[in-house]
Order: C-alpha cells, then sequence, then structure tokens
C-alpha cells in the first residue's frame, strides 16, 4: 500500500514538523505513532520520513532520504467559467486528482448572477480542497486555484497550446495533440459555463488563438466536461514518450 503523503511548510536540517489541523489528523484519526513512515513534500521535493514525536498539536518527522518523482511532461491550466460553487469546488477536487498545474475560475456572458462577485470570498475554501486533494492524490506539488479573472483576461494565457471545449463543434480534444512534444509543454483548457459561449465568446477565443475542441456527442455539463477533457488530456499526455 503506498504511504500516505503530506505537505509541511518546509524541510530544516533534517527534520519537519507539522502543526494545528493536519497534526490532529495525523494524532486522533490516523493514530500516528513513533517510527512510522511518512512521505513529505515542502512543494518543492518529496522525502521519506520517520515520526520522530508525536503530540496533539505538533508532529515532528525525521527525514530519511528523498523520493524521487519523475516530472510530468506537460503542465495544463485549467481555465473554468464560474458555475454553482458546489459543482466548481467538485470540480476542482477531481481537477487537482487528474493532474492540473492550477485551476483559474473565469466569469463569462453567461456564469449566474453573483457568483463572480461571491467567488472571492469562497476562494480560501476552493483552496483548501485543491490543498486535500492534492495531499490524497500524493502530488509532489499543490495544484494552485488562482484569483477569479475576465473571460477577456483568460484569452491572454501564454500556454503553448490553448483549447477551448466548444458544444457546436470542432476537432476531437484526442487528436489535438502533436508530435515530439516538449518536456514542460503547457497546455491551457477552457471550458464554458452551463448554457454554453455566446458567439461572441467564441469568436473572441478563436481570434485570440484557441481552438475549438470537441469531448464527444453529447452536451456535458460543465463540470462533467472539465473532467473528460482532463481524463482524455492525461490519456494522451501524461505517459512517459
Amino acid at each position: 500500500m503506498a504511504r500516505r503523503l503530506f505537505f509541511v511548510p518546509e524541510f530544516r536540517r533534517g527534520m519537519a514538523e507539522l502543526r494545528g489541523e493536519e497534526a490532529h489528523h495525523l494524532t486522533r484519526v490516523l493514530r500516528v505513532e513513533k517510527g512510522q513512515k511518512y512521505e513529505l513534500s515542502d512543494n518543492r521535493s518529496v522525502w521519506l520520513a520517520e515520526v520522530e514525536t508525536a503530540r496533539k498539536e505538533s508532529i515532528s518527522f525525521r527525514l530519511i532520504e528523498p523520493v524521487e518523482r519523475p516530472a510530468l511532461p506537460v503542465r495544463i491550466v485549467l481555465y473554468m467559467a464560474l458555475i454553482k460553487f458546489e459543482r466548481l469546488e467538485w470540480a476542482i477536487e477531481k481537477a487537482t486528482e487528474l493532474g492540473v498545474e492550477a485551476i483559474v475560475p473565469v466569469g463569462t456572458s453567461r456564469s449566474e448572477d453573483g457568483l463572480e462577485k461571491a467567488a472571492q470570498k469562497r476562494l480560501e475554501r476552493w483552496r483548501k480542497v485543491a490543498f486535500e486533494a492534492s495531499q490524497q492524490s500524493r502530488r509532489a506539488h499543490l495544484a494552485r486555484v488562482e484569483e477569479p479573472i475576465k473571460f477577456a483576461a483568460a484569452l491572454t494565457s501564454d500556454a503553448n497550446l490553448r483549447f477551448f471545449a466548444d458544444e457546436t463543434g470542432g476537432t476531437p480534444l484526442a487528436n489535438t495533440w502533436p508530435p515530439g512534444r516538449k518536456q514542460g509543454t503547457s497546455i491551457a483548457l477552457l471550458i464554458g459555463p452551463e448554457g454554453g459561449w455566446t458567439e461572441a465568446e467564441r469568436q473572441g477565443a478563436r481570434e485570440a488563438g484557441w481552438t475549438p475542441v470537441t469531448l464527444g456527442p453529447f452536451v456535458l455539463r460543465a463540470e462533467t466536461a472539465a473532467l473528460a477533457a482532463l481524463a482524455i488530456a492525461g490519456s494522451a499526455l501524461f505517459q512517459t514518450p
């Protein structure tokens, strides 16, 4: 069974420490004991570590050896239209598990009234969701949840490859990946709101150099479309060339 992974603020002098809620979870829920081993990440590298002391509000670890994690061949940023928050939260959790580097909430013409204004208050919650999903899926690096932005700002992404899912048609996403991709290639995926894109948004995306893609013959909910796009991308790209 794979060891649990936890994120810590820093590694220092061969030691690391967990405090607060995370320490409480380990002591009260997982019943951590001295000598048990876990993997730890400081969001830069991963180490195998052994519990030195376990207290209610603080757990200290001794670092044993680095754990090699191969770098992903691509970096994916999900630009996700603002939708009802319970659905967006679910999409953030699952997108994190599927390996996105970042999730960027986007205000669109058909995003419900009030969502963009209220999104700022949800940002801390969304980041916590991404933090917990990053640990659960044993990522070496945390998925970021960025500040909400306007649709026009999303179109300025400087990713190497930029695709927007369009229910009116486009190239099948699975057929868009160029051969001989380079390590570190960046990809932006733009997912629309319930109700889809307006014609002005479609035109704006095309004029900005984004490629329209289809995810299949059915009309999907926004959160389903996001997960379908990431699953297709992961199948094509998160493999050893």
